[in-house]
């Protein structure tokens, strides 16, 4: 665990320190696209941030080459090599996505090439348990379109929920974090071999993202771009890839009959493991509903607009940070207590606490739609949401005073709100600094 820990704030740290030079860098290659409808940022903002992320992942990669304990990854599999090239193949479509936007379809077939490639040196799936059958043995060709269809998938779901500032970044973390426990568990609580790699790659995602989450949290001074978002798909992509299907279930050997029997009996075992899009189970819900509203509106699937569930949690009236909270919270619920289902699934009290969290984190995503008032003698103390709005009433002239015979409007001010800013003559301001005069 020392390992892993070194190799995670080493990821984190190179990360983190080279986002910086890297904003100035895309800057100054103009990579800073305007604003489009359905973005939601107000200003320009620079992408190409997965090229600190790529960093990153080679700078983990280095750092466990050369770590004893983890060494033995790179001379007993050949994965890691896999994964970095697959990752360089699609970090450089994603850097030219980001500067000269290509075409989709040009993106799709970089996805399915640099899959392919990972799948040339080993990086597929090689069999599939099935509860109620057993293990069943796949064909290359099957081992291969399915991997395939499992890296795109999970690129393309991580960039489509790339739309809040920090909430891919965040989203996969948690998802790595639950998957770093589960396949960390297999290798070491079981003593099988071929998880280690899966263990490696989820702890230097974790480290990709946290590294780069300071610079992207809302308001985001650099985005990730498809280079960014692409790359932690396809390293989320390897990890489960790695883990599923090159782990034999029958060297975990903790139930005893047939294969058939041991298979069904560990169901919970194998949730993970057949389904691993489990831990990212929003993005995927996301990019179904995605595909389905575009194709029923006749439009074509890759057609970019604002009907994604971080666009709709803010047409309900939540702010930025509180939508990529809610986010959050949800992701860590489905990947932790899937964790949690696969490890002690005889426990009834795991279900219970899954329900209870899934009926506060109903409560806070429907807030808005009840958003109480609190009395006046409170105001003071609660945010501005939740005070009464205030009128400022027209005042009747003095007995003796001629009236001009037009009544003054009724002006609405929001509580909280400074009355000299909102009701000063703006326009003397800015008379007075043409003037030179500084105020």
């Amino acid at each position: 665990m020392r390992d892993y820990l070194l190799t995670l704030c080493v990821t984190a740290a190179v990360t983190y320190l080279l986002t910086g030079p890297v904003r100035k860098f895309a800057i100054a290659a103009g990579a800073m696209p305007e604003i489009r409808a359905r973005d939601v940022h107000r200003e320009p903002t620079p992408r190409l941030g997965g090229i600190a992320m790529f960093f990153g992942l080679c700078a983990g990669l280095l750092v466990a080459d050369h770590l004893p304990n983890l060494n033995s990854v790179f001379e007993l599999s050949n994965e890691p090599r896999a994964l970095l090239s697959g990752a360089a193949l699609i970090w450089l479509i994603g850097v030219l996505d980001d500067k000269f936007e290509i075409d989709a379809l040009i993106k799709l077939g970089g996805q399915m090439i640099a899959a392919g490639v990972m799948v040339m040196q080993g990086l597929t799936i090689l069999w599939l348990p099935i509860p109620g059958i057993g293990t069943v043995a796949l064909t290359q060709w099957q081992g291969t379109l399915l991997t395939v269809a499992l890296v795109v998938i999970t690129i393309n779901a991580v960039n489509f929920v790339d739309g809040l500032d920090g909430l891919a970044a965040g989203m996969v973390c948690i998802a790595a974090a639950a998957f770093f426990l589960y396949a960390y568990r297999i290798w070491y609580g079981f003593t099988i071999e071929a998880a280690a790699p899966a263990t490696l790659f989820a702890v230097i995602l974790m480290g990709m993202c946290l590294g780069f989450l300071p610079h992207n949290m809302h308001p985001a001074r650099i985005f990730m771009g498809d280079s960014g978002s692409m790359l932690i798909g396809l390293v989320l992509a390897a990890s489960a890839i790695s883990i599923t299907g090159q782990v034999d279930p029958d060297a975990l050997k903790i139930f005893e009959g047939s294969t058939r029997e041991a298979t069904h009996a560990a169901l919970p075992v194998f949730i993970p493991l057949l389904l691993p899009l489990t831990i990212i189970a929003i993005p995927v819900a996301d990019l179904v509903l995605a595909i389905v509203r575009r194709t029923w509106n006749g439009q074509s699937p890759f057609a970019a607009d604002r009907g994604h569930l971080h666009h709709r949690l803010l047409e309900i009236g939540h702010s930025h940070s509180r939508a990529v909270l809610i986010m959050y919270f949800w992701s860590a619920l489905i990947a932790f207590g899937t964790l949690a289902y696969s490890v002690h699934s005889a426990s009834m009290w795991i279900v219970l606490v899954i329900v209870a969290l899934s009926a506060i984190g109903l409560v806070l995503l429907l807030l808005p739609r009840f958003t109480p008032r609190a009395p006046r003698w409170a105001e003071a103390f609660v945010p501005p949401r939740y005070r009464r709005r205030r009128t400022v009433r027209p005042v009747a002239p003095e007995a003796g005073e001629p009236s001009s015979g037009e009544e003054e409007e009724r002006v609405t001010v929001p509580a909280g709100v400074n009355g000299a800013t909102a009701l000063s003559a703006l326009p003397e301001l800015h008379d007075r600094r043409k003037a030179g005069t500084r105020g």
